[in-house]
């Protein structure tokens, strides 16, 4: 049945939710009950959390010590409006905000959710997954950014803010974590004054564990951690007006991840195990698998940035000049089996390389009255190649007579002297396609401006605007050697082998039809009216609109548009069995309509969000079992309403909750890629987004001897959903149900303790799904993270 839009449901599925899971908000205050206030700089201005009319989660650096969250992905345990799945590799990556966001496992697409770290955005999934270094806190903005955030973000932002270096004195920590899975963290920062008015700071960590994802066949395991970060501030105030913060970091990851389950077996599963492979047939939560070979992950980045404050009289001058780099490299048993039917010279081999350079300025008002202001322009320019090769097997041949019951053979024999094919070419090993060079160069410009005027003292106004311009080049240059898939087959009346062509020869482009070009610009806006019912009520009430660019298909499945095959029919340049598709996804634009309320008294605050968000043209990327699909829905959208209340009823005992209701919709989806292939998907709920997602927390701080201590519990609940639109619900669905606690001391010498554990109850369910590698019939999936457990101990000092 298609799925119904309708509000109607969303307090009662609340109220029968109860306290079902976590969200982090602001720390216990020293008084009884009393709450302490956090300071955000969302709107880019300092406000607290309570005053700014702006759907935003905070995280403070205290809940994320104490649950033991170590990089950007694990906040999803503690804001029930983000979701974050881990998909074949480390770096394959989404960031989902409201139910939308896409960008992983094909470099050319641009997240729709924004990742700043210190003001600075990260372009990809890459380059944000280090383990945090010491924080202030992170905000989470839920619904499109543009007149805040110079480089628009169609679905939301990830805003991290990390400690300044102190000019007041020394100050640091060092600690060590020991882990189940032999995990060890060790991680350590100083901060203090090199003289009046310059200060630094240093910040280090190492984080190494075991995989618990066991390779019966090597005898290994998957899905380790193997991580290192450094990062060095230089803080520089030459005068009361003037501040200067430089920031360098590098982090590097070097691990094999990850693990893949067997949903289906198939009637593939039988011949691979005829040919001496083997594979653990639908277990998703066996972890553990057969390969013959085990995948490889590989990131370095590292980046350089520059923050210069100056304060004019009447106005704030912001500049945020930044260079990073990203080289990350992917390799992979991408048949899941024992069977060996991909080379480990050329398995999916990708090696991405991402320069990028930002430039913020912004114009800040500092001056008291009814009108606030701010005014900016951002820049940004990134230049991405991408190298990868594929190869076959020395089984696959074999694999493929088996399929065919000897059709392969029998097909070379015939076809062979025909056409001068000698003996043993087609799936050859090591055929496929040797070389995949792709380039991406992207150069986009935003100007914006917001103003804030207060018409009576408890009612502003917010307006602002947003133009950004995008102008992107691509290009994709492959070589093929896997000479069956460019065969006429059909023409010979072998049409039950053409489903064996998977690898056809790839249309290089540019070339005389297709320039590889695309230019997009979109003038977005937002408006909002905000009001003081009381002194503790503020309502508010607008519209926001957002932007993202087009995306290009930088996979091997980028084909050309079908309004373009008939030009490149006349120019000469088809090759075998083209297929038409895309080669990109035209541009993002999304509207969320929103109304609030946010209340704040001594022992307890609530904050309500009710919006109405569309995407058009949201980016669609799916797997097919060979390649990525990438394109256009018509549109999507979102009704929901989001919930979230702090409430210290004693001293030291602070019970958070937060809860999401999303009611999503496919409004236009034609020619998605559903369970049977293309189809019609409009009227539909889209995969992967849960009705219901709530948070919950409760610490109490308490005293042992001289010693501050804590006691915290969380539970994370998401309700069942289809996990991908292309793959049954009832072979793969996922809920969420899952605890998390720790246990900390804090000593007067500084020493502290913290007792941790996650996913304690052993909760199972899927992150994601997909249709197995050139084994028609078989689905495989990516089982979540089992339960780990470990100690830290920690000596601060000053």
């Amino acid at each position: 049945m298609p799925a119904t839009k309708s509000l109607k449901a969303i307090p009662a599925a609340i109220a029968a939710a109860g306290f079902a899971a976590s969200v982090s908000l602001p720390a216990l205050g020293q008084g009884a009950g009393m709450l302490e206030e956090v300071i955000v700089t969302a709107a880019k201005r300092q406000q607290t959390l309570q005053e700014i009319p702006i759907a935003v989660s905070v995280v403070t650096a205290e809940s994320i010590e104490q649950s033991q969250v170590l990089d950007i992905k694990d906040l999803q345990t503690l804001v029930p409006s983000l979701r974050v799945t881990q998909l074949q590799g480390s770096a394959q990556t989404n960031f989902i905000i409201r139910g939308f966001g896409n960008g992983a496992n094909n470099p050319g697409i641009e997240p729709s959710v924004g990742v700043f770290i210190d003001g600075v955005y990260r372009s990809r999934v890459g380059s944000a997954l280090a383990d945090l270094p010491k924080l202030e806190r992170v905000e989470v903005l839920r619904g499109p950014q543009s007149t805040l955030f110079g480089k628009n973000a169609s679905a939301g932002v990830i805003n991290v803010v990390t400690a300044k270096p102190d000019l007041a004195g020394y100050s640091g920590s060092v600690g060590a974590t020991l882990g189940n899975y032999n995990q060890k963290i060790i991680k350590g920062n100083i901060t203090g004054p090199i003289s009046d008015n310059v200060a630094f700071s240093l910040s280090g960590s190492m984080n190494q564990r075991d995989g618990y994802y066991d390779n019966i066949e090597l005898g290994t395991a998957q899905n380790e951690i193997n991580r290192w970060n450094m990062r060095g501030q230089l803080l520089w105030n030459p005068s009361d007006r003037m501040e200067v913060r430089i920031i360098a970091d590098a982090d590097g990851l070097d691990e094999v991840c990850c693990g893949v389950a067997n949903l289906q077996n198939g009637p593939t599963g039988a011949l691979v195990q005829a040919l001496g492979g083997n594979l653990v047939p639908e277990e998703p939560f066996a972890y553990e698998g057969f390969y013959d070979f085990d995948p490889q992950n590989r990131i370095d980045t590292q980046g350089v940035s520059m923050q210069i404050d100056y304060d004019f009289d009447s106005f704030t001058l912001t500049s945020i000049t930044a260079m990073r780099k990203l080289e990350q490299f992917d390799l992979g048993d991408v048949d899941y089996t024992s069977a060996r039917l991909v080379t480990p010279d050329a398995a999916n081999e990708r090696d991405l390389e991402i320069d990028t350079f930002t430039q913020e300025l912004r114009l800040t008002s500092a001056t008291d009255g009814p009108l606030q202001w701010m005014v900016g322009a951002f820049y940004f320019t990134e230049e991405l190649e991408s190298a990868g090769k594929f190869g076959y097997g020395d089984q696959f041949r074999a694999y493929a007579d088996g399929l065919t019951a000897g059709g392969v053979s029998a097909v070379e024999a015939f076809l062979g002297p025909i056409l001068g094919i000698p003996a043993g070419t087609f799936f050859a090993e090591g055929a496929g396609f040797p070389s995949e060079i792709a380039t991406l160069d992207d150069d986009t410009l935003s100007l914006f401006a917001q103003v804030d005027f207060d018409i009576t003292e408890a009612m502003t106004l917010t307006a602002g605007v947003n133009y950004t311009e995008s102008d992107k080049q691509g290009s994709f240059n492959a070589v093929s050697t896997d000479v069956f898939s460019s065969l006429p087959l059909a023409a010979f009346g072998l049409d039950a082998l053409v489903p064996l062509q998977f690898l056809p020869p790839f249309l290089n482009f540019p070339n005389e039809v297709e320039d590889g070009k695309t230019n997009d610009d979109d003038t977005t806006y937002t408006l909002r009216l905000a009001y003081d019912l009381t002194q503790n009520i503020n309502v508010y009430a607008g519209v926001s609109t957002g932007f993202k660019a087009s995306s290009w298909n930088l996979s091997r499945d980028s084909r050309p548009f079908p309004e373009d095959v008939p030009a490149l029919a006349a120019a000469g340049l088809l090759v075998p069995n083209l297929s038409e598709g895309t080669r990109y996804a035209g541009p993002e634009e999304s509207t969320v309509y929103e109304i609030g309320l946010k209340a704040e008294f001594d022992t307890v605050t609530m904050n309500v969000a009710i919006f109405d968000q569309t995407i058009e043209g949201f980016q669609s990327n799916i797997f097919t079992g060979t390649g990525f699909v990438l394109g256009n829905a018509g549109e999507q959208s979102t009704e929901g309403l989001e919930f979230d209340m702090n409430w210290a009823p004693t001293d030291g005992l602070r019970i958070s909750f937060a809860a999401t209701f999303l009611d999503p919709l496919y409004d236009d989806f034609q020619g998605a890629l559903g369970e049977d292939g293309p189809t019609d998907l409009s009227g539909q709920q889209p995969a992967g987004i849960p009705e219901l997602s709530t948070n919950t927390s409760a610490t109490y701080n308490f005293n042992i001897g001289n010693a501050y201590s804590y006691v915290r519990v969380e539970h994370v609940y998401e309700d069942e959903v289809q996990v991908v639109d292309n793959i049954p619900a009832s072979i793969a669905s996922r809920e969420i149900n899952m605890f998390n606690a720790s246990f900390g001391m804090t000593f007067s010498n500084g020493v502290e303790l913290n007792l941790w554990g996650r996913n304690l109850n052993g909760d199972e369910y899927l992150l994601s799904a997909f249709n197995s590698v050139a084994q028609a019939g078989s689905l495989s999936g990516y089982p979540n993270q089992p339960r780990t457990y470990g100690a830290t101990l920690k000596y601060s000092f000053e």
